[in-house]
């Protein structure tokens, strides 16, 4: 029996990975018969558009949801909430999506990233948040370690959580063998090659591949780093500074800046002989199972829930250490012992941060090569543009009145920061002029 079926998802073309799971849901759905509407939180080609991050988002949300068999909601905190999160915000959000919740009636969430932050006790924003979760009739998750600490955290039923598999509708995007895919990647038919894919983002940990793959490349052997970073995201252009100039210092990797099309996507895993997942923090992984459609072997780090995620077979590692060896043994390349390294913090996304900081400006200081190659304007690139602070406070009544305030002065403050940005755009740009920075013209 087919069902009329609202998704509320981001959606193409938002490049996204969140957007890409979603789409094949929807085409799985379609094909079962089903007559499936999409709403997305920003322009999109879905049918609906409603920003949920506005503070009527949630209750427009509400509007919307009536009428469906169904509601899926692909779940992810950076949908619904904007940093930093106040227990204002908080309970504010969670009181729309309850209501939303409750009038639609059959509501399912995909849940691909969910916060515990403040939903213990019983402040208003923890007890508004509990309800929200529970309201949902059904909430799936990829593994079982996920669905027991949501089951804790927001104090739902487990047997109202069911665990699917994250390629669970996942299609192959290309046909290609082999040989087609490396002749079309231009990568040599006889080197043994290690692919690190996805958004570069610190979390991801590229530059734990590059450490760990090392002289591997005076063995025959190559890594291909491809992705794309979000441009908006200082912190996220700082750190792709310190990859380019690691990348440049390790001979043998390649990295591939840019989105790439979901057939190019898949022609990449195609072509390799073994994917590098150095994961510092995350839940789930596309890449993973993309990987196991094709039947590439891959070596993960055991974060989150790729131990679950995985199949039989794939090399999960502890450390550096560990991923260093992997990548020699993958290699055939044994005769190496793993070096002393600290391990890296786990599961704190500003530790990890202020970490990476740290080995990227002592990488910097003891290799002259990788100083010399890096680009002229990374210091003034590392300085973050201008912004004036966030509207919002702890404390009850405060939010609104910093919010009055912003209105009234932003008629003064905004030209300033505006214009101190341009400068630095205008530094950066004179910089990197035609000549281009060192190492590189």
């Amino acid at each position: 029996m087919s069902e009329r079926i609202l998704m509320v998802t981001p959606y193409p073309p938002l490049r996204d990975g969140l957007a890409q799971y979603a789409v094949q849901e929807v085409k799985r759905l379609r094909a079962a018969g089903n007559d499936v509407e999409v709403l997305s939180p920003e322009p999109s080609a879905a049918h609906y558009h409603i920003d949920l991050l506005s503070r009527r988002g949630p209750v427009a949300l509400a509007k919307r949801v009536v009428g469906y068999d169904r509601v899926i909601i692909q779940y992810h905190p950076a949908v619904f909430f904007r940093p930093p999160v106040t227990p204002a915000q908080r309970a504010r959000v969670a009181a729309g999506l309850l209501f939303a919740f409750r009038r639609g009636g059959n509501v399912e969430l995909r849940v691909h990233e969910f916060d515990v932050e403040g939903v213990r006790g019983s402040t208003l924003d923890a007890v508004l948040t509990r309800a929200m979760w529970r309201a949902a009739r059904r909430i799936t998750v990829h593994t079982e370690s996920q669905g027991d600490q949501l089951a804790r955290a927001y104090e739902v039923p487990r047997d109202r959580i069911e665990v699917v598999e994250h390629g669970a509708h996942f299609e192959p995007r290309t046909t290609a063998t082999r040989a087609e895919a490396r002749a079309q990647l231009q990568l040599p038919d006889d080197a043994f090659v290690f692919l690190s894919i996805g958004f570069i983002q610190p979390h991801k940990g590229f530059d734990r591949a590059v450490r760990a793959f090392g002289d591997l490349g005076a063995r025959g052997c190559r890594l291909e780093i491809v992705g794309s970073v979000r441009p908006d995201d200082h912190d996220y252009q700082v750190h792709l500074d310190d990859l380019r100039a690691l990348v440049e210092a390790t001979p043998g990797v390649t990295l591939h800046e840019g989105y790439v099309s979901d057939e190019q996507f898949d022609t990449w895993i195609v072509a390799v002989d073994a994917l590098v997942l150095p994961y510092r923090l995350i839940w789930s992984s596309s890449v993973a199972e993309r990987a196991v459609l094709f039947g590439r072997p891959v070596i993960a780090t055991q974060v989150g829930g790729l131990a679950q995620q995985m199949p039989p077979g794939t090399r999960l590692v502890a450390d550096d250490g560990e991923l260093l060896l992997a990548m020699r043994e993958a290699a055939g390349d044994e005769t190496l012992s793993a070096r002393e390294l600290v391990p890296w913090p786990v599961g704190d996304r500003d530790r990890i941060q202020s970490e990476i900081r740290i080995r990227a400006a002592a990488l910097r200081a003891a290799s002259p090569e990788a100083a010399a190659i890096s680009s002229v304007s990374a210091p003034v690139r590392r300085v973050p543009p201008l912004a004036l602070p966030d509207p919002v406070s702890a404390r009850p009544g405060v939010s609104t009145f910093k919010r009055a305030v912003r209105r009234i002065t932003a008629w003064q403050l905004d030209p300033v920061v505006g214009q101190v940005n341009r400068l630095r755009h205008a530094v950066i740009d004179a910089l990197e002029g035609d000549d281009g920075p060192p190492g590189r013209r």
